[in-house]
């Protein structure tokens, strides 16, 4: 049965292999909230095929509007960045998790109340714009300090600043705790180990404090992307399980997976149902086209077009020909299907082997 996105949005039953969907996605949806790092660029430079399927997208009335975790810039920036790699944005069409979590403080605390913010320009012009103060120490009796990614220069002191303040019970926030961040040169820390500094720093007290967190998965982000695009029916898309998949399962909304970033084919196959897309494509190509269907059941195996996948005792089989995502997709279905609630743990090494995945 082909899925029909408008009726039926982010069913709670776990998806047991990717939906379908009849019209081409950008039909189907009325905006998609797109992830930045690994969806539209890698290290500084557009992904393949990303500028021209956007652009087409775009053109057929597709809205767009780019959710991302990175706090530190501001979306004049990001906006600028991503007009200069070809794909024209405004700053209203930027998300960011500093808005996020600005919105979350300004909600709990008097207008106007100092802030100490632990990050950078991102974050301090996006609790201004909530009317917040921005202070600099935990001296001068903070009502909130909230943390987000301060960058490379971010000084060590800023930390000390934010431990003390925890300590004397200032209420905490985090803009997101993604441990770790893509640069040109490799993994680096993201401003969830920022966090976790503050957290070693604190937990001697008898009752150790939490953040509030606003960034993917949780559910601020995606009300913060709610509420500025006032979109009815959105589609989220992203390369991260953790943060855009699970953030959409969160917000009870469609999404769809591209293999251009950080999960490859084995990672997806073995997604528990919180890190299950709607939908799989190579790239932001995807958005241009219909989604196959993905028929079958344990018994007679999982097919799509050309393709049937069966879950063994142990491992995954794959029989057919055609296009290779389709074959992807129909081992979803059997992987997914066999783990149940869990995890998949069947060996798929060969036939993503054969597949070219």
């Amino acid at each position: 049965m082909h899925h029909s996105p408008a009726a039926d949005t982010a069913a709670s039953a776990p998806l047991s292999s990717p939906r379908a969907s009849d019209s081409a996605l950008h039909a189907a949806y009325d905006t998609a909230l797109l992830d930045l790092d690994g969806v539209v660029y890698t290290g500084g430079e557009a992904v393949p095929h990303a500028v021209d399927a956007l652009a087409a997208a775009r053109e057929s009335g597709l809205r767009l509007a780019y959710v991302t975790n990175n706090a530190a810039r501001t979306p004049q920036t990001v906006a600028a960045h991503l007009t200069q790699l070809g794909v024209p944005a405004a700053a209203d069409e930027i998300i960011t998790s500093a808005q996020a979590v600005a919105r979350l403080i300004a909600e709990q605390v008097p207008r106007g109340a100092r802030v100490l913010a632990v990050g950078a320009d991102g974050l301090r012009v996006a609790l201004e714009e909530r009317g917040l103060t921005v202070v600099e120490t935990a001296d001068e009796e903070p009502a909130a300090v909230v943390q987000g990614y301060g960058g490379p220069s971010m000084e060590w002191g800023r930390l000390i600043e934010a431990a003390i303040a925890v300590q004397r019970g200032v209420p905490w926030y985090a803009s997101n705790t993604d441990l770790t961040i893509p640069s040109g040169r490799g993994i680096a820390p993201g401003n969830g180990s920022a966090v976790e500094v503050v957290r070693i720093a604190t937990r001697w007290m008898r009752t150790p404090p939490e953040p509030q967190v606003a960034g993917k998965p949780l559910p601020p982000m995606h009300r913060e992307s709610i509420l500025r695009t006032g979109a009815r029916r959105p589609l989220v898309v992203g390369d991260r399980l953790d943060t855009d998949i699970e953030g959409a399962h969160a917000g009870r909304v469609d999404s769809l997976l591209v293999l251009t970033g950080v999960t490859d084919a084995t990672r997806l196959l073995a997604a528990r149902p919180v890190h299950r897309p709607t939908y799989v494509a190579r790239d932001l190509r995807g958005l241009l086209a219909a989604q196959p269907d993905v028929t079958g059941d344990a018994g007679t195996g999982f097919s799509c077009r050309g393709w049937t996948a069966h879950a063994g005792a142990d491992r995954l089989t794959l029989e057919g020909d055609g296009e290779p995502l389709d074959g992807l997709r129909a081992l979803c279905g059997a992987a997914w299907s066999a783990a149940g609630d869990a995890e998949c743990r069947l060996d798929a090494g060969n036939v993503l082997t054969r597949l070219g995945l």
